[in-house]
């Protein structure tokens, strides 16, 4: 085992909530000026814990060489709804006027860097143009995914028709501010053997929840387990950015689990669920009492089933050491891929420069039909042959042949013998729940986990998210969907933990992916499964178009390739509650996206 913890030793430790010290009489006040809180049973035992959100301390300089002011723009040099990148000389701040108030915050989305300014500025937010994570403009915390941290927020004032920005030096360096968080205030009412929290997986779901139990102020024990040898990483880099190194794509470093009293085993395979006893027992035989638990166990690659599938050098990717190795082997070697899924398409366009030859093998006609339509498919399909990937649609593997041992031959149905020193495997993926089947929990036909619109399941205190779950999803009428995306993922953490915390919110968010190919992205919004038809503005030859997805007379999805920031612009407009009409987008005229429709 590893990880920041291996099996919790019952050690007694009395941590304080981080909190500056003028803000705690806030904290442990209601906003109607009486204390709030709510009885928390914790292995019998009553904790008190407020419900309110840590109040955002009022920005402390308390370094006067850490601080910079500036005047960065007179009054009149925006307009409501305008935002603006100002350089206060030793970093940069993205200032905003909307309703007539100025705010300023980082300039930078904390997921990848992008530029905010060419982002969309909505109803007192901004929504990252590249990936989607949203951002409150007042004080800068994030309030839709990917990314783990908020905005830093400067403070705004005006003089003399002036707009002045103060800010710390250190903050417009790193562009980024984690939220205030709790920590544990004793394990001593703890034994090995038991926790509040038990947290199954350890992907963005299961990160997500802890770190929102911390930030609501929650401070009892918090115990995440994962099947990984890692602590929680950047998984979509594995075949995007196939030679990055664990440390390089570590989520949080290990200091910080340490340092919030997120204990994490890595490792550890729990491979039964004890409801009514609330225990969780692993595979060498350790059994965990818990309080809540959330399972986010994610989904377990699909295998080939024909003859020679166990051989040496073939792999399915789920490890950061998987995608090193397959890196390693396919330099200036031939390399099969089965599936033109986002893994496989991905895995072969990270490869298309650094092998000899890379061949994709796929059932279907046209890669990504069924998610782009056949057009958009198509049009793809060209870019990875203009990259020397070569295509075997319309068939299957049928044998894997070795030579001393080592793959050397991929057997196709269709009767092609191709060349292959490596083999990738993306045909996808099932979810990984065989371990709840006499559980009692409820899971559908596929295996997928049943959850309501707050993520729990039909067991009380049992809470399920990220790709192993069907939600309802309000953008399709509240539909039970699987979404096994990253953003998706975070965001069913966030509505668990809160939902653990009795809070009652439920999940409303616009499903958002993007996919990164040969340096080109294509953004996706929405829930486009079932759709009817395909509407497409621009140029697919060139590479340029946005392309909506629709279901009788209304839009569901939206896809884009070198369009920025319209998959984020329709984003805002479906989260807002708005029907896209399908004339809307016929005619090429986008001013429905500024306020027309219904």
């Amino acid at each position: 085992m590893g990880g920041c913890f291996s099996k919790p030793k019952p050690v007694e430790v009395k941590i304080e909530v981080v909190i500056p010290e003028k803000e705690r009489s806030k904290e442990e006040m209601s906003p109607n000026g009486k204390a709030s809180p709510l009885i928390y049973k914790v292995n019998g035992t009553a904790r008190h814990y407020h419900l309110e959100e840590h109040p955002i301390a009022s920005i402390p300089y308390h370094n006067p060489k850490d601080v910079v002011e500036a005047s960065v723009c007179h009054v009149k040099d925006l307009e409501n709804g305008q935002m603006r990148e100002v350089d206060l000389g030793c970093g940069k701040a993205l200032l905003i006027k909307e309703s007539g108030e100025f705010h300023a915050v980082g300039h930078k989305c904390p997921h990848y860097g992008a530029p905010l300014v060419k982002g969309i500025l909505s109803k007192g937010r901004v929504r990252c143009p590249w990936h989607g994570a949203c951002f409150n403009i007042s004080t800068g915390d994030i309030e839709d995914f990917p990314s783990l941290d908020s905005l830093p927020r400067f403070q705004v004032k005006i003089e003399k028709e002036k707009v002045y920005i103060r800010a710390s030096k250190q903050a417009l360096q790193t562009q980024r501010r984690t939220k205030m968080m709790a920590k544990c205030i004793s394990l001593s009412n703890y034994n090995l053997s038991s926790t509040n929290v038990l947290i199954i997986g350890a992907g963005a779901a299961g990160l997500v929840c802890a770190e929102t139990l911390r930030q609501e102020g929650f401070s009892d024990r918090i115990v995440m387990c994962t099947m990984d040898r890692h602590l929680p990483y950047d998984r979509p880099k594995l075949s995007k950015s196939m030679d990055s190194h664990p440390e390089q794509i570590a989520l949080r470093p290990k200091e910080f689990f340490c340092t919030y009293d997120i204990e994490v085993l890595t490792e550890m395979q729990v491979v039964a669920v004890d409801v009514k006893s609330k225990i969780a027992v692993f595979k060498d035989g350790f059994k965990m009492e818990y309080n809540k638990l959330l399972i986010a166990t994610g989904n377990t690659p699909k295998t080939l089933s024909c003859k020679g599938k166990e051989m040496e050098n073939v792999f399915n990717i789920r490890t950061p050491e998987d995608a090193n190795r397959v890196v390693k082997l396919a330099t200036s070697k031939n390399v099969v891929i089965v599936g033109a899924s986002f893994l496989g398409m991905e895995v072969a366009a990270y490869l298309a420069e650094r092998a000899h030859s890379v061949s994709l093998v796929e059932l279907e006609h046209v890669p990504f039909k069924k998610f782009f339509g056949e057009r958009v498919g198509r049009a793809v399909m060209k870019m990875f042959e203009n990259n020397r990937v070569k295509f075997y649609m319309q068939t299957e593997v049928s044998e894997l042949r070795e030579q001393e041992g080592k793959l050397k031959e991929v057997v196709l149905k269709s009767g092609k013998v191709l060349r292959a020193d490596v083999c990738v495997v993306g045909v996808g993926a099932v979810p990984a729940t065989g371990f709840l089947k006499q559980s009692g929990i409820n899971i559908d036909s596929k295996g997928f986990i049943v959850v309501n619109k707050m993520m729990q399941t039909n067991i009380p205190g049992v809470f399920a998210a990220g790709d192993a779950v069907t939600f309802p999803l309000a953008l399709r009428n509240n539909k039970k969907v699987n979404v096994p995306h990253w953003q998706m993922a975070h965001m069913h953490g966030r509505i668990a933990a809160l939902n653990m915390l009795a809070h009652g919110t439920e999940i409303s968010t616009v499903p958002y992916l993007w996919t990164a190919m040969f340096g080109k992205s294509i953004r996706y919004a929405g829930h486009g499964e079932g759709f009817d038809d395909v509407v497409i503005q621009g140029d697919l030859d060139e590479l340029k178009f946005v392309a909506f997805y629709t279901k009788s007379d209304e839009v569901v999805a939206v896809a884009s390739m070198n369009y920025d920031p319209i998959v984020s612009k329709v984003a805002e407009v479906l989260a807002a509650g708005r029907t896209i009409r399908k004339r809307d987008v016929e005619t090429g005229d986008m001013s429905w996206l500024t306020g027309k429709g219904s």
